[in-house]
């Protein structure tokens, strides 16, 4: 295999201190790339929606096309290590993804921008938990917290930034810049991943029969739940026979992917390494995790856009905030990682997180900027601590024979998430709309004391601006109901913040499960861990 075959960490002992770093920097290059181009389209797609002359609810496939590859590829990264290496992988995942962002940037119809962006995200897929795998290994046992903390300054900040820069490009240049950015970053990771990354000599190598089946029924499962998760609140759920056909689809593809993939020798997706206790509840801590984290990226900015009137590179800009206090303190939980119980500092995030959503949830329609600040600011203190350990404990007892498989999974949750998470959204923000906004309109009524204040003021004020006395109640009327659904929109808003910090709040009895410090590093002490 000639250079595919030496080692990222050498015979002799743990990596250089200058190679480790180049290496970091190298794989979160990848992870980054990959993670942005989910959010950074987001608030491009007002703007697409003109150039290919489609409605939203077309025009949102441009997001949902991508989210379907790369997941497919993410839960594939495993079995593509397994056949052709690591490193040639995670170069032929960069190239595809650069072909697919050139290719994006140059669509002069919707056909095209979506069959490039099924190519884009078939690169980025593999770049994420394959790029988790190679810093697990390169790092040494008490360093693993930091390795970790650089990775989540890729896959977590990510999302934060995505819609700054979206936003920023797309009113300054167009939106074909949100994919010529990616040119010059991923040639330069790619010149990177060839000089610093190399394979280790343990990596299982080649497979002896294809598992067309699994590829089949995992590429059915990924896409009907995709499918369901984007169009179900547009369809009203299961009211929509195309729904619930879809889930059914997804159910039992999904059913006969376990059963299958857990029977063969070779299976495409490494069920198995979910035996592993702190990687299962890891996996399902991520999968919560990316729902709160993915939904309020998405929620944030139709905040701001809809409710208080910001535009593109200002929605994006809200969420700097909590983008530079992830920055901050990635590396931070990181080192703390070293000297405290790994289950405490994910507490510790986790009330720190459900505080910050408590917050968001009392915001008003009088809110401007710094109102809704600090509690970005809070939650991005709060989620490096829950992220980085959380991330470490989960593949901290996983073989490292296995760990491009476990790293495959537990993104997958991760991923699975965030998905699940726009959907939530979607959906708890239109029905919160129509549930406070029927409480709402019940005291719009020359019954109720306050609406009858109301109406006698507005009709004093559009008297002395010269409307006359017959228009007078029907203008009043007209700006009631525009007050009461601004103000449902907001209630509901507020409603999505405080069942996020709910759903972090249910995690806490999942950190009993998990093991403590001694025994994570016992564990990573033992022969097969060791550096070879």
């Amino acid at each position: 295999m000639g250079g595919d075959s030496q080692a990222a960490v050498p015979a002799g002992g743990a990596v250089p201190a200058a190679s480790k770093w180049l290496i970091a920097i190298t794989v979160m290059f990848g992870a980054f790339m990959a993670v942005m181009d989910l959010s950074v389209v987001n608030v491009s797609l007002p703007h697409m929606m003109g150039s290919f002359n489609q409605d939203l609810s077309s025009i949102t496939w441009v997001a949902t096309a991508y989210s379907i590859a790369e997941i497919i590829m993410i839960t594939m990264s495993g079995w593509w290590s397994t056949l052709i290496g690591r490193k040639r992988l995670f170069l032929a995942s960069f190239a595809v993804f650069t072909l697919g962002s050139l290719l994006c940037s140059t669509a002069t119809s919707f056909p095209q921008i979506l069959t490039y962006r099924v190519i884009q995200g078939l690169g980025g897929g593999a770049l994420i938990p394959v790029s988790q795998a190679i810093l697990r290994e390169t790092f040494p046992k008490e360093e693993q917290g930091m390795a970790m903390g650089i990775y989540g300054m890729g896959v977590v900040l990510a999302p934060a930034m995505g819609p700054v820069l979206g936003g920023w490009l797309t009113d300054s240049f167009g939106w074909p810049w949100i994919f010529y950015i990616n040119l010059p970053v991923s040639l330069v990771g790619m010149f990177f991943v060839w000089t610093f990354v190399e394979d280790p000599p343990y990596l299982r190598r080649g497979v002896k029969i294809v598992d067309w089946l699994g590829i089949i029924l995992l590429a059915v499962t990924l896409t009907a739940m995709q499918i369901v998760l984007e169009r179900g609140q547009e369809k009203n759920w299961f009211d929509s026979s195309f729904i619930l056909a879809g889930t059914v689809i997804c159910l039992v593809s999904l059913t006969l992917l376990v059963i299958w993939e857990t029977r063969i020798p070779e299976p495409i997706i490494n069920f198995r390494v979910l035996k592993n206790v702190p990687l299962a509840v890891g996996s399902a801590m991520g999968l919560i995790f990316g729902v709160a984290l993915f939904g309020t990226t998405f929620i944030l900015p139709q905040f701001t856009q809809e409710l208080l009137g910001y535009t593109a590179f200002k929605a994006g800009l809200a969420l700097a905030p909590r983008a530079l206090m992830l920055l901050m303190f990635m590396p931070i939980a990181g080192a703390l990682y070293r000297r405290f119980d790994p289950r405490l500092l994910v507490f510790t995030g986790i009330c720190i997180i459900v505080f910050s959503y408590y917050d968001l949830s009392r915001l008003e329609l009088a809110a401007g900027f710094w109102n809704f600040v600090p509690a970005l600011l809070i939650m991005g203190v709060g989620i490096p601590f829950m992220f980085v350990s959380m991330s470490t404990i989960a593949l901290s007892t996983v073989r490292r024979i296995n760990m491009t498989d476990a790293s495959s999974l537990y993104t997958l949750a991760r991923s699975v998430g965030g998905n699940i998470g726009y959907a939530l959204t979607a959906t708890l923000v239109a029905r919160g709309v129509q549930i406070h906004r029927s409480i709402l309109v019940s005291h719009v009524s020359i019954f109720d004391p306050a609406y009858v204040e109301f109406s006698r003021s507005v009709s004093s004020f559009l008297s002395h601006a010269g409307v006359g006395a017959a228009a007078a109640p029907g203008v009043s009327l007209a700006l009631a109901d525009s007050i009461v659904n601004r103000q449902a929109a907001m209630m509901a808003y507020n409603d999505v913040s405080m069942v996020f910090g709910i759903l972090f709040l249910a995690t806490v009895p999942l950190l009993f499960i998990l093991p403590n410090r001694a025994t994570i590093m016992a564990s990573m002490g033992t022969p097969i861990m060791k550096s070879k």
